[in-house]
């Protein structure tokens, strides 16, 4: 067992040796704690933690692991083949007729907080403020006398503020209604999400009129703080939202707002970016283990050149010979991503596949106790604009970008001019195919890589991009970071489901009023 656990055994060792003086255990307390109806035995354990030497951490820890059997009116932990008195620490005999010890939920919720409440009376300020945490989100009356003695006995300020709310939390399983209502006024500084949860667990089982009145107080109190968290929480869910609807609306800006071609297999194209992701991260698990947290960097333009091939193979044979027929090129391009989605079932097969997130991507920022801002999230919403920024540079910077324009705007005169049509055509759809790509890259960072990725995007991308205004790079940004805030605040307010009927009814009405979208093309006409 010590093999299991060093470094558990190293700290209650430590603690042992520097809590100060406790009573040692004794064969009538571990046979309580082991043995009896689950009151007793939880009482058992929270009389043994008061006064706990190094034999009564061992044995919680062996309750916990399941490794205490019962022989001859007798507690005995487990080694192996071996019994071992839990007093002395000698070892004895295991009888045959040893009978185990079955803990219920109850009972290993008991254990768990008491080998947390060991913690509270260590050396390690870490250890204990974790502990304290542990306690506030399980508080149990039962813990106030450890909880005083931890609290007599602390000087680090941010553990005994932690040690006070974890005291209020267990006041308010008190039989002592004063005592309910001061751990109500206590709590209502606190302002978390935990914390609103045990006054609201609290709330629905009180009878007593004022710490009722109390009780409410606080909630409103802590409701009026966590507002705030609750509102840009929902802002910073809608530009991610917005974030990801841009990158796959980015490609369609110039597939369909540029050349006017009605890709339907665009959702298709993030896929097959999401499963080079997929490629790419088993060839760094497999021989670049140490690098494995880099692979994204070398997936990206893996992503982008492997999507790209494939547009440009589908307008050389396909679309080309389309161009001026949007319902053949419609009809076209949704047979075209039926054909690319079973040939991924066929080589990847029908269920989904994980993208694992670098390390540098795991976790995130806490800047409120009821908001944080995960790095996976922050990470696309940076990469969205360094995208966006590089596709606005290459249509007003480049000689390819003046191409594509001016054959866009006037394709006899660009061709007059000798600008080689077919071949732009080709260049300009293999770059809206990669930027698909890229778009898939990302997605595969914030969820699971499947054969019908794409579809759960297309449709949101097409009504940012008609939104926005056909061919508008600034009306495509409006649109997709408005949609996206506008649909996670509905959703807050009238569930998933009404919020997506909500805002298509949105964009019906607006596509009433202004067909042009949100920014009109420029242009001149002569009557």
């Amino acid at each position: 067992m010590p093999r299991r656990f060093p470094l558990l055994w190293a700290s209650l060792a430590l603690w042992a040796a520097t809590a100060g003086p406790a009573r040692a255990l004794t064969a009538g307390q571990a046979l309580a704690m082991a043995a009896g109806s689950t009151d007793e035995r939880v009482a058992a354990v929270q009389q043994a933690v008061l006064d706990a030497d190094e034999r009564t951490a061992a044995f919680l820890q062996a309750l916990a692991d399941d490794a205490v059997q019962l022989a001859a009116g007798k507690a005995l932990i487990v080694r192996g083949d071996q019994g071992q008195d839990p007093v002395t620490g000698a070892e004895a005999p295991l009888p045959e007729d040893a009978e185990e010890i079955i803990n219920n939920n109850r009972m290993r919720g008991e254990i768990d907080t008491a080998l947390a409440g060991l913690a509270l009376l260590g050396q390690d300020p870490a250890r204990r403020l974790a502990a304290a945490q542990a306690l506030m989100r399980a508080p149990d009356a039962g813990r106030l006398a450890l909880l005083d003695k931890a609290l007599a006995q602390e000087t680090h300020a941010p553990i005994r503020a932690r040690l006070e709310l974890a005291r209020a939390a267990a006041m308010l399983g008190s039989a002592d209604a004063s005592l309910r209502r001061a751990a109500a006024q206590t709590l209502s500084a606190s302002a978390t999400p935990d914390t609103r949860r045990l006054l609201n667990e609290r709330a629905a089982l009180e009878d007593d009129a004022q710490v009722q009145a109390a009780l409410q107080a606080a909630l409103r109190a802590i409701d009026g703080r966590l507002a705030w968290g609750e509102r840009l929480g929902a802002l910073f869910s809608g530009i991610s939202l917005g974030s990801i609807l841009l990158l796959v609306a980015l490609g369609l800006a110039i597939t369909y707002g540029l050349m006017g071609v009605i890709n339907m297999a665009h959702g298709e194209l993030m896929m097959i970016g999401a499963y080079a992701t997929f490629a790419v991260q088993g060839v760094f698990r497999q021989y670049l283990p140490a690098a494995f947290d880099w692979y994204l960097v070398a997936a990206l333009p893996l992503a982008f050149a492997a999507s790209a091939l494939v547009g440009a193979v589908l307008e050389r044979g396909v679309l080309r010979f389309l161009y001026g027929r949007p319902l053949e090129t419609l009809l076209a391009t949704w047979g075209i991503s039926l054909v690319l989605m079973q040939l991924v079932r066929t080589l990847f097969g029908a269920q989904n596949v994980g993208v694992e997130n670098p390390a540098w991507m795991s976790g995130g920022v806490q800047l409120l106790p009821n908001l944080t801002l995960p790095y996976n999230r922050l990470v696309i919403i940076g990469f969205a604009l360094a995208v966006l920024l590089g596709m606005g540079w290459i249509i007003a910077r480049t000689r390819l970008g003046l191409w594509v324009r001016g054959v866009t705007q006037n394709r006899p005169i660009a061709a007059c001019m000798g600008v080689n049509t077919a071949r732009i055509d080709t260049l300009a759809f293999a770059l809206g195919s990669g930027i698909a790509g890229l778009a898939g890259c990302a997605l595969s960072q914030v969820g699971n890589v499947g054969p019908d990725l794409g579809q759960n995007y297309i449709v949101d991308a097409f009504m940012v991009v008609v939104l926005g205004g056909v061919g508008q790079l600034a009306g495509t940004v409006y649109a997709a970071l408005g949609l996206g805030v506008l649909g996670k605040f509905l959703e807050g307010w009238a569930g998933a489901v009404l919020a997506k009927i909500a805002v298509l009814v949105f964009i019906i009405i607006f596509i009433q009023k202004r067909p042009q979208g949100i920014f009109a093309a420029k242009g001149r006409s002569f009557e």
